[in-house]
């Protein structure tokens, strides 16, 4: 399973607010870049992850974010989007902001 071109749209109207948002399909799922900075995946399943580490990946956390992990358990500091920015740009970009500067 692949993400399909509505899921590719809608990733880029989520968070066209952030800058010039473009992204490139790998293993199924898409990579998202703004500015050509890397600050979110989107998973074959639909699922957005944010890429934190540090305090930032503490306050997804505490929001119930969860951690994307791989097949064997490994771990690549990503983490799910909350919820409630599933469908408020603002929120979303609010939260991807945080991404961005958190992988400064």
């Amino acid at each position: 399973m692949s993400v399909a071109d509505a899921d590719i749209a809608f990733a880029h109207e989520l968070f066209c607010a952030l800058g010039t948002i473009t992204s490139r399909k790998m293993m199924g799922g898409l990579t998202l870049y703004c500015d050509g900075q890397i600050f979110a995946i989107l998973s074959s399943e639909g699922t957005f992850y944010l890429k934190a580490k540090g305090a930032f990946a503490e306050e997804l956390a505490a929001e119930g974010s969860r951690i994307f992990s791989m097949d064997d358990g490994r771990s690549m500091g990503y983490w799910t989007l909350p919820d409630a920015a599933l469908d408020d740009p603002e929120e979303a970009c609010r939260w991807a902001h945080k991404a961005l500067a958190a992988t400064e």
